[in-house]
């Protein structure tokens, strides 16, 4: 099997026409598709939905399904809040301050600037709950270099400890110092 790409990330979403306009107006996604039933196609259970599906650019999808008939949207309450998320890129740490700027604005309260050595970002809330991430790369190819010669390492390491193995302790230092 040849995996190409992401079809589609699909979410619940409270409201389908209020998403749809939310990433319209804050993320500039452009509504694409909609499917709409009243049975499940893959399960035939008859519960109807709406499935909207949104351009977040180079051949990605996001896509949300309206499930009205489903007890109310939660989260996972054993997960911390900061886990679950959707991260999307931008072009420039310029366009990821001004994206700030704007959902400020708008009255969307907005965590960072952090910078992540190889990344910075900035998270919110969607209409929804959901935690979105913006992110620009700052990362230098010797960066990732660096990074790539201790992934598996570091992830045996995690295996067999649960404790955040130090190999690329370099990238949050000067947050923790």
């Amino acid at each position: 099997m040849n995996i190409r790409k992401i079809h589609h990330v699909a979410y619940r979403c409270k409201d389908a026409k209020e998403t749809v306009e939310w990433y319209g107006k804050h993320l500039g996604m452009k509504f694409v598709l909609a499917i709409a039933e009243n049975h499940v196609p893959s399960t035939h259970e008859p519960d109807p939905y709406m499935h909207v599906f949104l351009d977040a650019g180079n051949g990605n999808v996001l896509a949300f399904f309206e499930i009205p008939k489903s007890p109310p949207m939660g989260r996972d309450t054993n997960t911390p809040a900061w886990v679950q998320h959707i991260a999307f890129e931008v072009g420039s740490v310029q366009e990821l301050e001004d994206a700030k700027a704007r959902l400020q604005a708008d009255g969307i309260p907005v965590v960072g600037v952090t910078d992540h050595t190889i990344f910075k970002s900035i998270y919110f809330h969607d209409p929804n709950g959901h935690r979105v991430e913006l992110a620009a790369n700052t990362g230098t190819p010797e960066m990732y270099k660096r990074l790539d010669e201790v992934k598996v390492a570091m992830l045996e390491e995690w295996s067999r400890t649960k404790r955040a193995p130090k190999h690329a302790a370099w990238m949050h230092e000067k947050e923790f110092a």
